[in-house]
């Protein structure tokens, strides 16, 4: 690898990448191919790895130090994750995405129908194949553990299989700790989870509805906090741990609105983890004052490009931006990054590659022309 990333609780490079990546049109046609059962599994690999090599030198061509596969072997964020872990499936979620004009979408999210178990690796390709390709240091992407409880409330299980969610997310704890571990071993040594739950009962619109429904908001962000902890916990040594915030991401819809005031102290002072990927693109995400509460041994990418627009932002209003954050987290603790990811299911957000290339440059240049 060109980079190594340092575990001392900094963001390992001032630009960095969510993860996720528009997918082209030629892998698009293999998914949906080998879904209709007219293209080999083999043939399909195939496809995936040349997309993925693609992706990883266009990112290098950017100037990142950070790669990812695009999640291209994924058809979402959290898919794959269920796939292969025994106990998982699939229903509706009980929130709908939005934009600002009043259209909506229904989405599905996990559901529990045995005590989860981890089956077969669940990355650990994904980072293989990567990490053959690139000269870059590879990040490695799984949903956080809120994901698999968050979206369907107190029906997140079939009734009798655990008695309290604590239960369940010492279960699912073990799935990350196993896959975690397996990645370090293979030379993996920054992972990254995408926490949604937490960024929505950032919503006050959120958290009446979780509480019209007879849940506890406040103890789904201490449930949700112990839950990282849980799936991090005895990293190996060298692991660089990630958590980003994200308040929904679908063809440039969202889910919820509001700043960090309401789960900064908890989250930042409690979460284990050495950095945090934090929403900052849009007046829904805040302002910058519940970075505060940031620990001095932790670091902060701040995701003020969209991936949503394919506007450009100006180096001006990017570099005022940093040093507004720099007044709550000593500038050599921050980092730089779109807000997340630029399609976390395959049909993406409505933006080119080239105002996906052009997204990713900006964030090294930036980075380069506010820190050096």
């Amino acid at each position: 690898m060109t980079s190594s990333i340092r575990a001392n609780g900094r963001p390992p490079f001032r630009a960095d990448q969510i993860g996720s990546l528009l997918r082209p049109q030629a892998l698009r046609q293999a998914f949906r191919a080998h879904a209709e059962g007219k293209l080999s599994e083999a043939d399909f690999r195939t496809a995936q790895d040349q997309a993925i090599r693609e992706a990883v030198a266009m990112q290098q061509d950017c100037g990142l130090q950070v790669v990812t596969d695009g999640e291209f072997r994924r058809t979402s964020y959290w898919a794959r994750f269920v796939e292969l872990t025994q106990g998982l499936e699939v229903r509706q979620a009980r929130f709908k995405f939005h934009d600002g004009h009043g259209h909506e979408a229904d989405f599905t999210a996990p559901h529990v129908v045995a005590h989860v178990r981890r089956g077969k690796p669940i990355t650990l390709d994904e980072f293989r194949f990567v990490s053959s390709v690139a000269q870059a240091t590879p990040k490695i992407t799984m949903p956080a553990p809120s994901t698999m409880h968050f979206w369907r409330g107190s029906h997140y299980a079939e009734d009798g299989l655990y008695a309290e969610p604590e239960q369940f997310f010492v279960d699912l704890g073990r799935v990350y700790q196993q896959e975690i571990a397996d990645l370090a071993a293979a030379g993996a040594r920054y992972v990254q989870l995408d926490e949604v739950a937490l960024a929505m009962l950032c919503d006050p619109a959120a958290r009446a509805k979780v509480e019209a429904e007879g849940e506890d908001a406040e103890r789904l962000v201490d449930l949700y906090v112990a839950a990282i902890n849980e799936a991090v916990r005895n990293p190996p040594a060298g692991m660089v741990i990630g958590v980003h915030m994200c308040r929904g991401n679908y063809k440039g819809r969202y889910l919820a609105e509001g700043g960090y005031d309401s789960i900064a102290e908890k989250l930042f002072g409690g979460a284990q983890v050495n950095h945090f990927l934090l929403e900052f693109d849009t007046p829904r995400a805040g302002d910058f004052a519940p970075l505060r509460f940031m620990p001095k041994d932790k670091g902060v990418v701040l995701g003020m490009v969209s991936s949503k627009t394919p506007q450009l932002e100006s180096l001006d209003l990017l570099r005022r931006r940093a040093e507004e954050a720099a007044k709550y987290v000593d500038a050599a603790r921050l980092a730089l990054s779109p807000q997340c990811g630029f399609a976390s299911t395959m049909g993406g957000n409505p933006v080119t590659e080239a105002d996906e290339r052009a997204k990713l440059k900006l964030c090294v240049d930036a980075a380069r022309e506010i820190w050096g």
